[in-house]
């Protein structure tokens, strides 16, 4: 066998390997989600059996603070949470109007119903509650939350109440210096400073083990320079979330991340701001598979942003802020 059949033989699996490899990354990449018509009304502790039209993300604000509440099957922590959430927000009422938006990602446990029940005993709070059709993912539900908020800041924070609800205040007042006239900014809510604590140092060996790789692949793919992407407390700017969530595929666990990597491809500013956080039983986390999972979709962004089949356009905005 000479070396041209060789040569030429090496250039055919590279192509065939490659074409496989492009291929392959076609069938696994998302689309992004359509919501159903269903989806695009909300009921309220006020009028529980109405179907009222959501607001949209492009619309001007009409109150300070959305903030999203994703949930699956969470009648066992929700209400704690709820409590905790609405007790500050009410606190903070005279100087921050606010709106609670809870995107049930289609459970089966009636946490929607729970929701409005809960919401009906802060009669003066804005409660609004959405129903997935079908369970899509926490990324979908917090994107489709973000889509249809009224706030000039936007919260995306977990149903399992793990975070203080009260450093919100912090991650407030890191928007104020990094976005004092609603530029695209996201402060992201920080455990890295608990690494070394009981809070972390009692987790599970492969839980931390898996923490430790996910860490360095981060770096890898680029946002190592977040030291905590996958928290589930981070603030945006109402201009940011126009420009991030529109964009998002991801809606699996490691959605965090691209919403991170959307925010430094659109030079966004980001801040990091430690936050007080608590391991809370319930987690729905499969280590092993949702490990692999996101493994997989990790290599999958970073594929399609680099080949361009994911395109980020960062909308023109008139100065209310909102996207044209």
């Amino acid at each position: 066998m000479d070396s041209s059949t060789l040569l030429y033989g090496g250039l055919g699996l590279l192509a065939a390997t490659l074409g496989t490899a492009y291929t392959l990354l076609v069938l696994w990449s998302p689309d992004i989600i359509v919501p159903k018509p269903s989806e695009k009304t909300y009921r309220s502790p006020r009028k529980p059996s109405a179907r009222l039209p959501l607001s949209s993300i492009r619309d001007s604000p009409s109150v300070d603070l959305t903030v999203v509440i994703p949930a699956y099957n969470e009648t066992a922590r929700l209400p704690e949470m709820f409590s905790t959430t609405l007790a500050h927000l009410e606190s903070t009422r005279s100087s921050r109007s606010y709106e609670v938006l809870v995107v049930d990602d289609g459970s089966r446990d009636g946490t929607a119903d729970l929701a409005l029940k809960l919401g009906a005993q802060y009669p003066q709070s804005d409660v609004r509650v959405v129903v997935l059709e079908k369970n899509v993912g926490k990324g979908g539900a917090v994107r489709h939350g973000m889509l249809h908020g009224r706030g000039k800041r936007l919260l995306m924070v977990d149903a399992d109440g793990a975070s203080r609800f009260e450093d919100l205040e912090a991650l407030w007042k890191a928007m104020d210096e990094i976005s004092p006239k609603g530029e695209a900014a996201v402060v992201v809510g920080s455990r890295a400073h608990l690494v070394k604590t009981e809070a972390v140092v009692k987790r599970s060996l492969i839980r931390n083990v898996l923490m430790y790789g996910l860490h360095t692949i981060l770096r890898i793919v680029g946002v190592g320079h977040i030291r905590d992407t996958q928290c589930g407390f981070k603030l945006f700017s109402r201009r940011a979330a126009q420009q991030i969530f529109p964009c998002q595929h991801l809606a699996t666990w490691i959605f965090d991340v691209e919403l991170l990597l959307l925010a430094k491809e659109l030079r966004m500013a980001v801040a990091e701001v430690p936050i007080e956080w608590h391991e809370v039983s319930g987690s729905k986390l499969h280590v092993f598979a949702d490990s692999l999972q996101m493994l997989r979709d990790l290599l999958i962004l970073r594929a399609n942003l680099l080949l361009g089949r994911w395109k980020v356009h960062a909308p023109k905005a008139t100065q209310n802020g909102k996207g044209r």
